[in-house]
């Protein structure tokens, strides 16, 4: 059976995008690891499918995997390159301007930004509040009390003792803040502490140079389940927060990873919004075994 899809990116963090609004879809996370191979699949970072809501008020359905099968709770390049998917198909009206996705952690508001032509040029997410509460990142490390937020606590593991600060953004995420990210230690540290004890639900992983003069954070993030990747839109917002958290920045940061530039707030109302891109790079069609059909 031949699968339509589209190949998308954010700032080079590459999705595999499914029209997948009649529910024909539910790929087992072999099928997934499949089509996310660089070599005998079509390769990407994760998996999207756009589904019709079950939520009242939702326009959409998100259905994310990361590029090993595992369940990613939010993921903010994926979310922008949905909403592109949806805006340049007119899927929603031309003159509607906020899309409302229907994920996991809840119903995300995106306001997009339309190019001359009607397509998408930039999209704006309400990321949400970040959650610092250790047993809801989740966890198990903490600083002085209980429920006190990781903020710069040390962090133990068989590569040493770093110093670490953990945020939620429906995702757990681990920052750590270097003097030089070209010559941090992301595939020797990163891994490690990923799977790390300490982190019930594995975790993803940032090192991040702050210039506090300039507003910019240096960002190269290990994301669980994927490795190294060019860029993490939530790993930008946590990072952003991680910044402020530890008196490194304010509430506003211009975030450059490897693939681009992401504008995150972190506002007073406690709401966090990151502002990007997002891109189509080819459509196609590629045989789904029939051991994978439905799978």
């Amino acid at each position: 059976m031949k699968l339509s899809f589209t190949k998308m990116h954010g700032l080079g963090n590459d999705f595999v995008v499914i029209d997948d609004r009649e529910a024909q879809w539910d790929f087992a996370p072999e099928a997934v690891t499949w089509l996310c191979d660089r070599n005998f699949g079509i390769g990407a970072d994760g998996l999207m499918l756009v589904r019709n809501a079950t939520l009242e008020g939702a326009d959409f359905a998100w259905w994310f995997r990361n590029a090993d099968g595992s369940v990613a709770e939010m993921c903010g390049n994926g979310i922008r390159c949905f909403a592109k998917f949806v805006v340049d198909r007119g899927l929603i009206p031309a003159d509607q301007q906020t899309v409302l996705v229907e994920t996991a952690i809840g119903v995300l508001s995106i306001d997009v930004t339309r190019a001359y032509d009607g397509t998408l040029h930039l999209a704006t997410v309400d990321m949400g509040e970040p959650v610092l509460t250790p047993a809801l990142v989740p966890t198990t490390l903490g600083c002085e009390q209980p429920n006190d937020p990781v903020v710069n606590c040390e962090l133990v593991t068989d590569a040493g003792t770093v110093r670490v600060t953990c945020v939620s953004m429906g995702n757990p995420h681990c920052v750590l803040f270097v003097d030089d990210v070209a010559e941090a230690p992301v595939h020797t540290l990163g891994p490690v502490i990923e799977n790390h004890p300490a982190f019930p639900n594995r975790t993803n992983v940032e090192f991040a140079e702050v210039d506090e003069a300039a507003g910019v954070i240096r960002l190269r993030v290990w994301e669980r389940g994927c490795g190294e990747t060019l860029a993490c839109g939530t790993g930008a917002c946590a990072t952003t927060v991680a910044a402020a958290l530890n008196c490194r920045g304010g509430r506003e940061a211009t975030v450059e990873l490897p693939g681009g530039q992401l504008a995150i707030r972190w506002a007073e109302n406690g709401r966090v919004y990151m502002t990007g891109p997002a891109t189509e790079v080819f459509r196609g069609e590629i045989d789904i075994p029939e051991d994978d059909e439905d799978a």
